[in-house]
């Protein structure tokens, strides 16, 4: 009987921790928007001024600052070519956050920006979310961990017995 109440236990605990896949993940995409919104916002001056002068080109923007005599507007390239690279990845990052659930959860799992992923778990609250394919996470994980578990305990009772089955 304690086996089975300790088999619950298990499966709710892989439940529980499987409904929050898809809330971190969600919540992780949310904030590439927002520093993306951002990185946006910062070279949008930059943006306007290589439209004016430079067909666009914020590249040649660059290169023209670069090439200036004045050593802050030297300066200023590096910093705008900082800027520019930042938003470049955050919109990779925000593309890859578009794709269906799968990809979005490998990409945070395994590509994601670490900065963010840390922001994210650091400012992340545990939720439970009642949605089909929260619920799914849900039940994959408490079965996958119920089945690992399970699965470990017996093959350690059958080491100890010698490969033999009970009576």
């Amino acid at each position: 009987m304690l086996r089975s109440y300790l088999r619950l236990v298990l499966f709710t605990a892989g439940l529980l921790f499987g409904v929050q896949i898809p809330g971190f993940v969600s919540d992780y995409g949310k904030r590439v928007e927002a520093h993306l919104i951002e990185a946006q916002q910062s070279i949008k001056g930059y943006n306007a001024t290589a439209q004016q002068f430079f067909k666009g080109d914020v590249q040649a923007l660059i290169q023209h600052y670069r090439e200036s005599e004045d050593p802050v507007f030297r300066s200023d390239a590096d910093s705008i070519n900082t800027l520019l690279t930042r938003a470049q990845v955050l919109q990779r990052e925000w593309l890859a956050m578009q794709g269906p659930w799968y990809n979005r959860a490998l990409h945070v799992a395994i590509a994601a920006d670490s900065d963010i992923r840390k922001e994210t778990w650091n400012g992340y609250t545990w939720q439970v979310l009642l949605a089909p394919e929260v619920i799914a996470w849900g039940i994959i994980c408490a079965l996958l961990l119920a089945l690992v578990i399970e699965s470990f305990f017996l093959m350690i009772n059958w080491v100890v017995n010698g490969g033999r089955r009970k009576q």
